[in-house]
């Protein structure tokens, strides 16, 4: 095996300018190198605000293989915690979300915590009279994550005390929440029908990257598309259609317009894809929403904010996110070879119920275990998995329009079929694994 944890000099070759090593994808080593380097040191979408309405709601999730706790406060802000007992170290709860009541109560031994974390109670109190717990880190309650930041309900954390600012680390690539959260009359989202997960036996990496990757639907999804357009075949331009359809024909749009729709890289990994149009730009007008989005934001605001329709926002490493169908993608590493994606749908305050039958519509027709286009994905990347073990070549080509002066700005506009989206996050990923070699 290849000593990775002390050879950052051999982490930062397996990224050249125009292509990536096979490691990056295979690595044991390497992924639980991320785990601590990459998903610890930069800000990682947890949860949003609204899942945790009521004081005393929690939400439970897993970021860099440790086990965390988002809980609302009787005073209304939202706090994260490791799920850990200071005692024995078992986890507080087991289910992904509920409502604690006042207190938390360790199923092991009963000892009990503020929704704070601050130590409440314990049995056998006589027992621990004239000993060091009080002084000890068992004794001072659950362990706190210091780095939490709530940006418009979406909460992001740093678990590591070494990295980047959150303002510094996102820069204008907040833009995608800020439009996706105004296309609210109300400035307000809330999750709404739950979360679709998907577990695919793939790199995480492989399906960020193809978040980015506009040139694969016109032969991936050749099938989905050309199924749709024989059902709608007969039909004027001009008709209106059905909600699956409006969603799924721009999927065969070709390579021209996948070109032309342009993207944008931003410094570490983050990237929007459709910053001229996108596949979500021709949805059906709603004229009594975009009347009460005028009342909310005046008429040339409101035009700015509908008529941004990127296809992909990606917040690195871990959120994907598009304004309009107001839905997320949330990527979730589990090991080398297995990611856990989420897709989430969001309710805009304010508007009506179609735009959230949309988001559910394109979750469902796109992300779902079951969709006509994600099992031709899954399909693929579970197949680069296993094709990247073969022999002869080691490494994977990300040439297209490769420019090397693409590295002298931090923010480039390019056309929409540059892989620059891609080595773009690749880049990034190097400079979280070897800070001593960037430094």
């Amino acid at each position: 095996m290849t000593a990775y944890r002390n050879r950052p000099d051999l982490v930062a070759a397996l990224v050249r300018d125009d292509r990536v090593h096979r490691d990056l994808y295979l690595s044991d080593e390497l992924f639980a190198l991320e785990q601590e380097r990459l998903f610890a040191r930069t800000w990682v979408f947890l949860g949003h605000a609204s899942q945790v309405p009521a004081a005393g709601d929690f939400v439970t999730q897993e970021i860099a293989g440790r086990p965390l706790l988002m809980v609302r406060q009787p005073d209304g802000a939202v706090h994260v915690m490791y799920n850990r007992c200071a005692h024995k170290g078992t986890q507080l709860v087991t289910d992904e979300s509920g409502n604690t009541g006042r207190f938390f109560r360790c199923p092991y031994h009963a000892w009990t915590y503020k929704l704070d974390g601050a130590p409440l109670g314990l049995p056998l109190k006589n027992g621990y009279e004239g000993t060091q717990l009080k002084a000890c880190e068992s004794g001072q309650g659950l362990s706190v994550v210091k780095h939490v930041k709530v940006y418009r309900d979406f909460v992001f954390v740093r678990l590591s005390d070494t990295g980047p600012s959150f303002e510094d680390y996102f820069g204008d690539v907040l833009g995608a929440l800020d439009n996706m959260v105004d296309r609210s009359p109300e400035g307000r989202l809330t999750v709404g029908g739950g979360v679709l997960r998907n577990i695919v036996h793939c790199n995480w990496k492989m399906y960020l990257e193809n978040i980015n990757d506009t040139v694969h639907p016109m032969s991936t999804h050749e099938s989905a598309t050309k199924a749709a357009e024989a059902l709608w075949e007969g039909h004027a331009p001009t008709d209106p259609k059905p909600m699956a359809m409006e969603q799924i024909l721009p999927f065969g749009s070709g390579y021209e317009f996948f070109d032309q729709m342009g993207g944008r890289v931003f410094a570490n990994g983050h990237s929007v894809l459709g910053v001229n149009f996108s596949i979500h730009s021709n949805y059906a007008q709603l004229p009594e929403y975009e009347a009460a989005m005028q009342a909310a934001h005046g008429v040339a605001r409101a035009a700015d904010i509908l008529q941004r329709s990127p296809q992909n926002s990606v917040l690195y490493p871990s959120l994907s996110v598009k304004g309009s169908p107001q839905a997320i993608r949330v990527i979730r590493p589990l090991a080398a070879d297995c990611t856990l994606i989420e897709a989430w749908s969001f309710r805009a305050a304010g508007a009506p119920a179609l735009l959230f039958e949309r988001a559910m519509s394109y979750n469902r027709l796109v992300f779902s275990p079951v969709s006509v286009v994600a099992h031709d994905d899954v399909h693929l990347f579970e197949s680069i998995q296993k094709g990247l073990r073969a022999g002869g070549n080691e490494w994977i080509s990300l040439h297209r329009n490769h420019d090397p002066a693409e590295t002298q700005q931090a923010t480039v506009t390019t056309n929409g079929t540059n892989e620059l989206l891609m080595r773009n996050q690749f880049r990034a990923w190097a400079r979280a694994m070897t800070p001593e070699v960037a430094a």
